[in-house]
């Protein structure tokens, strides 16, 4: 099974649309298609997303109906724990975290909506792939 690391704009767009490429990608996590990773920096920036009420105004999901998702990713997924970092590396400092979890926990895929942040990466990892919520899913097929 695919070990995933879902990137936070992913799951943003999943609660704002009601179908899509990133709902189906939640949707994959949550029936075991893909084993989705956590580390803490990941989880503290989904909890900070999901507490943010006027960004989801739009949202069917009420903020404990939010938390339940996030709950919900996490027991279908697995804790890591990140020793070790590899910044700086990316131009946003803040998608560095993707890379350490996916190396930390083994991923073969980040799954963005942002590719475009990782493409001037310093260091290049082969063994994980910089994917668009639709290629991860065409490789689960």
């Amino acid at each position: 099974m695919e070990r995933v690391v879902v990137d936070t704009n992913v799951l943003v767009a999943a609660l704002l649309r009601r179908s899509g490429t990133n709902r189906a990608v939640i949707r994959a996590c949550l029936e075991g298609k893909a084993v989705p990773l956590f580390g803490q920096a990941l989880i503290s920036e989904y909890e900070d997303v999901i507490s943010r009420d006027e960004l989801f105004r739009k949202c069917s999901l009420t903020r404990k109906e939010r938390w339940e998702l996030v709950a919900a990713m996490a027991s279908a997924g697995e804790w890591v724990q990140v020793y070790y970092s590899w910044t700086p590396n990316l131009s946003d400092e803040a998608d560095n975290h993707l890379i350490e979890l996916a190396v930390a926990g083994g991923a073969g895929m980040i799954v963005t909506n942002n590719r475009r942040d990782f493409v001037q990466a310093e260091l290049r990892f082969p063994g994980i792939r910089v994917v668009s919520p639709g290629e991860m899913l065409r490789s689960l097929r």
